[in-house]
């Protein structure tokens, strides 16, 4: 599990899965920076090595920190990198290419949140 320092961009402890020969690893959301969609908790199927395109959510390497992992949406592909951002900009805390820049170093894209299976509907 990855050491997760205050309230740090989304994510993630991480577990590495070997199936049918491709990579993956599954990761749990930690913070705020990504709801609605996700929200902290959720465990979320990561492909590693697969291509991206905009619109995707991705893990991500933090840069300036390379033991911590985020998770964030990439909107666009540039000679410096990806550039990412959080789907809730206004969380505490939320770092993302606004921050640090576009970023190279692109784990991999998620393929599902499978955990919890059924969200609680917000009563109003």
């Amino acid at each position: 599990m990855l050491n997760q320092l205050g309230p740090q961009p989304t994510i993630l402890g991480s577990e590495r899965l070997r199936s049918g020969g491709s990579a993956r690893m599954r990761v749990r959301v930690e913070g705020d920076s990504m709801r609605p969609g996700l929200v902290p908790g959720d465990w979320l199927l990561v492909r590693r090595n697969v291509t991206v395109h905009p619109g995707d959510l991705v893990v991500a390497r933090l840069p300036g920190d390379p033991d911590q992992l985020i998770v964030k949406r990439a909107q666009w592909h540039g000679a410096d990198g990806w550039w990412l951002e959080s789907d809730n900009q206004r969380a505490s805390g939320r770092r993302d290419s606004w921050d640090f820049g576009p970023v190279h170093d692109i784990v991999g894209r998620v393929v599902l949140r499978y955990w919890p299976l059924m969200r609680r509907r917000r009563r109003r």
